[in-house]
């Protein structure tokens, strides 16, 4: 076993490509999954239609994934910072793959549910390696320039999967209908797993872990009484129970963080790793990930339901619709951590903030005034300006949160960061209930379906832009300039911590 900090200290060559070549297979991961959730989202009418799915279904094909996603995210992370971030990865894109392939070759609506629910699961334990694979590997004078490429990436998922689902579900390739956006994983799985296994090193905590089973049963059935019943309410006419239940999640929090001080202090292996809470940016950071989760979990649904049902449009031509959006995205993703973001610091997160409010009111002005008669070219403008807002959020905020983490917690911070940000998208989910179809009738006559349909994605869009504005609220509580663009930024943020401390340990 070599010493981590003479590793990192000066690479060799050799050691240094492989770097580089393992950023290219962990980002094709998270690719694969951010295409998988907006190809699911564009193809959920097909779905409905083709396999006769209830709204239920519906719901659960997209909330039945984010639950399970949120639910494992903290206890993946862990998992890799005790036996190997490189070791989870390869289960998790394997399981992935696996429950990619029975999602497209699912009999029923309740088979494709549960599928859906086994690719949260494994997700869960492939994503959040992503981030800590990266940020155990680099610098932190290069990991500006990683998450700007990051920020890319979740660009360039929201541009191909909207297009990529619109295209195999339009072409119906071999009989399949719909089947084909999940089965398009399974070459891209094995690639990764193959290439993974040559070119990841190793890496895990520097000191012995263990897992703290206790917290892993309260943090998944804390989130699961959260989300249950919201995913559920609406379906079940929002009943009691559902309310006590909810209720109850806050009592099992509370006794998870009274639990995993104790746990800390009596072997220092909890977890949720507490003390990252008391690093301002990343509390900060987590506050505003969880807002615009929600933001994003009432949109993305809404917008493919307005699109589709409200207004009649085939999957390509919603598709190609929101390829200004994703463009967007992209762009100002990459301009963000690159260019603004060393300059004007938290201004630039803030501005993306106010940019995206902006581009919702302007998409709610433009609903009202063209009504069901509104073209594809008519939406670019607020789609572009919301797209332009959310890269320049995207991508810095995920530097912001682990620019001071100690670097031997960086699998708990991702596996918080990803939690988070699932919880608030399936928070969102299940306000979609409340905030679009609690605005309509559950039995309309076919003529008023579409202005219904216009009418409730309004109402949805309300909610958004007081969520971006929320959000640019809470941003003032991030650190003006990320520490990583501060000098002798490395070490700053966590008493006591220095650089040898901060060095993961680095296998094989």
């Amino acid at each position: 076993m070599t010493s981590s900090s003479s590793t990192l200290a000066s690479p060799r060559p050799e050691a240094d490509r492989r770097r580089w070549f393992a950023l290219a297979i962990v980002m094709t991961a998270a690719f694969m999954d951010l295409v998988d959730v907006t190809i699911v989202n564009v193809a959920i009418p097909s779905i409905q239609r083709d396999e006769g799915a209830s709204f239920s279904h519906i719901q659960w094909i997209t909330a039945g994934y984010a639950l399970a996603f949120a639910a494992g995210l903290i206890t993946g992370g862990r998992l890799g910072d005790i036996y190997g971030r490189k070791r989870l990865f390869l289960i998790g894109i394997g399981g992935f793959t696996l429950a990619s392939a029975l999602c497209g070759f699912a009999v029923n609506p309740d088979m494709l549910v549960a599928s859906r629910i086994l690719q949260g699961a494994m997700a869960a334990l492939m994503v959040p390696q992503v981030l800590s694979i990266v940020h155990a590997t680099f610098p932190a004078h290069e990991r500006g320039k990683v998450f700007g490429m990051f920020g890319a990436i979740v660009g360039l998922g929201a541009v191909s999967g909207p297009i990529l689902g619109a295209l195999l579900t339009e072409w119906n390739l071999f009989g399949l209908e719909w089947r084909p956006i999940f089965l398009i994983n399974l070459p891209v799985g094995i690639a990764g797993l193959i290439l993974g296994r040559k070119f990841i090193t190793e890496s895990k905590a520097p000191h012995a872990l263990k897992l703290d089973l206790v917290g892993v049963v309260l943090v998944t059935l804390g989130l699961l009484m959260l989300l249950y019943p919201l995913t559920r309410g609406r379906e079940l006419g929002w009943p009691t129970w559902g309310y006590v239940v909810m209720a109850g999640a806050l009592v099992v929090f509370a006794a998870l963080v009274a639990y995993e001080k104790r746990k800390a202090a009596r072997d220092g292996s909890p977890l949720v790793e507490l003390s990252l809470f008391k690093v301002k940016s990343f509390a900060a950071g987590i506050a505003v990930q969880t807002v615009f989760g929600v933001g994003l979990g009432i949109f993305f649904l809404v917008w493919t339901l307005y699109m589709q049902v409200g207004l009649g449009w085939s999957v390509l031509r919603a598709g190609l619709t929101g390829v200004p959006f994703s463009i967007a995205v992209s762009a100002a993703a990459g301009m963000s951590v690159q260019m603004l973001v060393p300059r004007f610091g938290r201004k630039v997160l803030q501005a993306g903030a106010l940019i995206m409010a902006a581009g919702v009111l302007i998409y709610i002005w433009e609903a009202e005034r063209y009504g069901m008669s509104i073209a594809s070219w008519q939406m670019a403008l607020p789609l572009v300006v919301m797209g332009a807002g959310m890269g320049l959020i995207v991508a810095p905020l995920t530097d912001a949160i682990l620019s001071e983490v100690p670097r031997e917690h960086s699998g708990s911070a991702s596996g918080l960061i990803n939690t988070v940000q699932q919880m608030g998208n399936a928070l969102g989910l299940g306000l979609v209930s409340v905030v679009f179809f609690g605005s309509m009738s559950d039995h309309l006559p076919g003529p008023e379906v579409g202005p219904a349909f216009v009418d409730a994605f309004q109402n949805a869009l309300i909610w958004v832009a007081v969520v971006m504005t929320a959000i640019f609220l809470l941003m003032f509580a991030l650190p003006k300039r990320p520490a990583q663009h501060v000098e002798g930024a490395e070490t700053a943020g966590t008493p006591g911590i220095t650089p040898r401390d901060k060095a993961p340990e680095l296998v094989g």
